[in-house]
């Protein structure tokens, strides 16, 4: 009897333990599984960001050289062509018009464009200064999307504008890209964002980050 009665109290012995065991392994299991989570979400940025500085540093790079894309051979920058009279030029819709006639081909205009493609894009590959190119970014995005201003049904011959949509277009996208990289500090990942932010003149100065 007493025997039983030992082995009795020796179970209920193991059984806190047991017990204990379960729940002390559980919030390991969810911390693991948000650094997972975390981790898996800081490459993604990482990545994409890697992607917009190639779509801004390959627009630089055809513009100046005239690669035979959306530039011609023999028409680039370097070659004596003008980045922003093309565009600028044939601009035929939206409440600047007129304005964007008299900036194309201008000096200022095409040097003001052409160092934003670049800044950005450096930027970007590299993972630093990503607040200031979101904000150089945009301002960017946002006169290109006046310059094809999508709620036009129809340009100003009136032939149709071939707009596909009268708000959002991938200039606006771009954009958002561009303000999430900022905000989730996407350098951080696959880029130098934790060294430049370690630099004095950063830490002093927010808006470089």
């Amino acid at each position: 009897m007493a025997v039983h009665d030992h082995s009795h109290r020796s179970a209920g012995l193991h059984l806190p333990s047991f017990r204990g065991n379960r729940t002390s392994t559980a919030p390991e299991s969810a911390v693991s599984a948000r650094d997972d989570t975390h981790t898996a979400r800081a490459y993604v940025f990482g990545s994409v960001r890697l992607l917009m500085g190639f779509v801004f540093l390959w627009a630089f790079l055809d513009k100046t050289f005239g690669f035979g894309y959306a530039t011609p051979s023999g028409k680039g920058w370097i070659d004596g062509g003008s980045p922003t009279k093309g565009f600028l030029g044939s601009v035929s819709v939206g409440p600047m018009e007129s304005t964007f006639h008299e900036w194309a081909g201008a000096a200022w205009a095409d040097w003001l464009f052409m160092l934003g493609l670049l800044g950005i894009g450096l930027a970007l590959v590299a993972g630093i200064g990503l607040r200031l190119a979101a904000m150089a970014g945009t301002a960017m995005m946002a006169l290109m999307w006046v310059a094809e201003w999508p709620p036009a049904q129809h340009l100003s011959d009136g032939s149709p504008s071939m707009s596909t949509n009268p708000f959002a277009d991938y200039h606006l996208v771009y954009a958002a890209v561009l303000i999430a990289l900022a905000a989730v500090s996407a350098g951080d990942t696959l880029g130098a964002g934790r060294l430049w932010a370690r630099l004095r003149f950063v830490r002093d100065n927010g808006w470089l980050r």
